[in-house]
């Protein structure tokens, strides 16, 4: 009988594992790996990164009777700036008045918490209300699908550090564009300056249907529109007048009390014109039964039930558009409208930072969420807008808090006043518009331009032009890429400076 072998005297066999040192090493490591972890984690989420990214948590500590006074002035003032302005903006982006008004008190908010600048109450501009109508073309759904994606678009900007692409649009660009979009928004209000109908989707088209359909103009609506335009330029030249300011001695106190007063009355000649004009409309209709301007028509009251943003809708020949649909339909505007609304809020962050470094990729953040919240409100993509803050900035604003306040006022305005505002005559709100941006056309920087670099006139001037005659999304693109091509052309062509020294023996 053949004895069998134990499995343990078999020849090659290998010794059996060692249990507990593996048990032991693989502790090890992962305690190791648990501690670079923690690391990382305190690293990242600490006291710092916390006032960095949630600003409020910096200043709500200091916050004091003194600071709560300016921003409640601060965030009035401009409550009554944004009312008038946010009826108006909504006209240049195609769609119903109240629409302006839904983005304008849900973004004041979030800015309170996420927002880096105190002098910018987030809210419709006219720049994004231009966008607005050249990508969405006045449809409700659109818009407010393009408020949705646009604040995607820019919190991915922010979590992902592409804050650098800003960069990409120099200034002979901005300036161009600026200067492009102020002609186009002031082409856009002559059709209720003079109540005519204009058609067309660029510069060139709609002037050719204004000089077409100008014979039809009615009287009283230019008539209107003129007189208010005067006095809100009047009300502005006023404003800006300070008393006693080339005196030795400096302004007495009654020169000070009424250089504020007159500071006053231009911050709120929006407001004035509307009311007194809606106070015209409203009298007009009561005792004559009808009004000779057109007026607004009726608006709706209440603030909006949160409500998810439109993924579908249904076109004018009845067919149903859904997501994918309504995406290849709003196209580049998706990525220029979050660059221009963040390269203009970034450039009113640093007009009134007073030397504090700003952070873009905090406002990014910022803009994103207050562009999806304003969404779930019905409202369409917005910014920060560099009339609103200068109105803040010398009403005192001392923090964010201000928007607080400003919001709401909107909301009291929604809830009470919108019976009271289809009594407001369109001519007015155009004439609003137009006073604001005759001083958005940049035609200063040409000369400095051309005595520091005259080739940066080539890309400004491209822009400039080809805003007016191609859609504007595609004209802004067009000079974003031939900035790059400035650029790289300089990039790959250097200029060096050699000098000869003679060194004595």
């Amino acid at each position: 009988m053949i004895p069998r072998r134990k499995h343990n005297e078999s020849s090659g066999s290998l010794p059996p594992p060692d249990d507990k040192h593996a048990s032991n090493d693989y502790i090890l490591s992962d305690s190791a790996s648990r501690d670079r972890l923690c690391a990382a984690l305190r690293r990242r989420f600490n006291r710092k990164t916390l006032h960095k990214r949630v600003p409020i948590t910096a200043w709500l500590p200091q916050y004091n009777m003194e600071k709560a006074v300016g921003d409640l002035i601060a965030g009035i003032t401009v409550g009554l700036t944004v009312i008038p302005q946010s009826l108006a903006y909504s006209n240049i982006a195609g769609l119903p008045p109240q629409h302006g008004l839904y983005g304008s008190f849900l973004g004041c908010f979030v800015y309170i918490v996420l927002g880096g600048c105190r002098a910018v109450p987030a809210g419709p501009t006219a720049i994004a209300s231009l966008l607005t109508w050249q990508v969405a073309g006045g449809v409700v759904e659109k818009a407010v699908l393009l408020s949705f994606l646009a604040g995607i678009v820019k919190l991915l900007m922010g979590v992902l550090g592409l804050g650098f692409l800003v960069n990409f649009v120099s200034g002979p660009v901005s300036s161009g564009f600026t200067s492009a979009v102020a002609l186009m928004i002031a082409t856009s209000q002559v059709k209720d300056l003079f109540a005519i109908t204009v058609t067309g989707d660029t510069f060139l088209q709609q002037w050719i249907s204004i000089f077409r359909n100008l014979h039809s103009a009615a009287l009283w609506d230019p008539v209107l529109g003129f007189v208010c335009i005067a006095l809100l330029l009047l009300m502005r030249k006023i404003g800006m007048t300070k008393l006693g300011a080339k005196s030795e001695s400096g302004p007495n106190t009654r020169q000070k009390v009424i250089t504020k007063c007159m500071w006053l009355l231009g911050t709120c000649r929006n407001a004035i014109v509307v009311v007194a004009t809606g106070v015209l409309g409203y009298w007009l209709v009561a005792t004559y039964g009808h009004s000779p301007v057109r007026l607004m028509g009726v608006i709706p009251s209440g603030v909006p039930v949160p409500q998810l943003p439109p993924f579908s809708y249904v076109r004018a020949d009845n067919t149903t558009a859904d997501f994918v649909d309504m995406v290849s339909e709003l196209g580049s505007g998706l990525l220029v409208i979050p660059l221009i609304v963040l390269l203009e809020d970034i450039a009113i962050c640093k007009a009134f930072s007073d030397g504090r470094t700003i952070d873009a990729t905090q406002e990014m953040i910022a803009l994103g969420v207050a562009g999806i919240a304003n969404s779930f409100m019905q409202a369409y993509p917005g910014g920060g807008s560099l009339a609103r803050s200068v109105v803040c900035n010398g009403s005192g604003v001392k923090t964010t808090f201000n928007g607080l306040y400003t919001g709401l006022m909107v909301i009291l305005a929604l809830q009470f006043f919108t019976q009271y505002f289809e009594f407001i005559p369109k001519a007015a709100l155009a004439a609003v518009i137009v006073s604001a941006i005759l001083f958005m056309v940049e035609y200063n920087v040409i000369k400095p331009m051309w005595r520091a670099k005259k080739l940066d006139l080539i890309p400004g001037v491209g822009t400039f032009v080809l805003c007016l005659t191609l859609p504007i999304e595609l004209g802004i693109l067009t000079g974003v890429i031939v900035n790059i091509i400035f650029i790289l052309y300089h990039a790959a062509r250097p200029k060096f400076s050699v000098e000869m020294l003679k060194v004595s023996k």
